[in-house]
This record gives structure tokens, C-alpha cells and sequence, in this order.
């Protein structure tokens, strides 16, 4: 079976799964027929690990490091869709929190990754 160079990325592997999640709960919106909310989640949930792929097939460096920052931004975009979520009431605190806090430690490891590239 093929493999890509980014299924080994550690940044890559907690993206995906923060997708899942967000997945998960858009599945939960589409039930209450919020459409438009589960489809933006699911876009946005898609774009961090997806900007991470797509950059990771890059030849350099620094437009992988492009792709990162376009991959960060999009998990800053999915923190305030779950804020949103929450004050809407369509998330408890609790699930809230814990997003927030695998945004903030992906954010964190994609800044530390990107600085390990060697940028010219």
C-alpha cells in the first residue's frame, strides 16, 4: 500500500483526529437540520489536516511552511466555530474546553514544526 510523508507527521495525525471530532458534531448538527453550521464544521475540520497534506507534497521547504500557516489559521477558524457552537448551545462547556485546548497544542506543534524546517 502507498504511503505519504505526511501520514507520519505527528501534526498531521492530531489534525485528523481533531477532524473526526469535528465531524462527529456536525453530524449532531445535521440531526437538529442546522445544515449550514454542520457544513461549514466539517470544512473547517477538513482544512488543517488537508493544508498539512497538500503542503508535505511540496519540493520545499518553505511553501510547506506556507501550507502550515494556512493549516494553523484554519484550527484558530475551527476554536471560534466551537466558541460559536457554545454559545449557541449546541456544545456543553466541557467538550468546549477540551477543544480548545487540542487547537491550542496543535497550534503550538505546528509553530514548533514549521520552525524546524529548514526555511531559506
Amino acid at each position: 500500500m502507498a504511503k505519504f510523508r505526511f501520514q507520519d507527521l505527528e501534526i498531521w495525525k492530531m489534525a485528523i483526529e481533531l477532524g473526526d471530532k469535528l465531524f462527529d458534531i456536525a453530524d449532531i448538527l445535521e440531526q437538529k437540520h442546522l445544515y449550514r453550521f454542520a457544513e461549514q464544521v466539517r470544512g473547517a475540520g477538513m482544512s488543517m489536516s488537508n493544508n498539512i497534506a497538500e503542503g508535505s507534497g511540496w519540493p520545499s521547504d518553505k511553501e510547506f511552511a506556507r501550507f502550515l500557516d494556512i493549516a494553523r489559521r484554519s484550527t484558530f477558524e475551527n476554536a471560534n466555530i466551537v466558541i460559536i457552537l457554545f454559545r449557541r448551545k449546541l456544545l456543553d462547556e466541557k467538550t468546549q474546553n477540551g477543544l480548545l485546548e487540542k487547537f491550542d497544542h496543535l497550534c503550538r506543534r505546528i509553530s514548533n514544526f514549521k520552525q524546524s524546517l529548514q526555511i531559506e
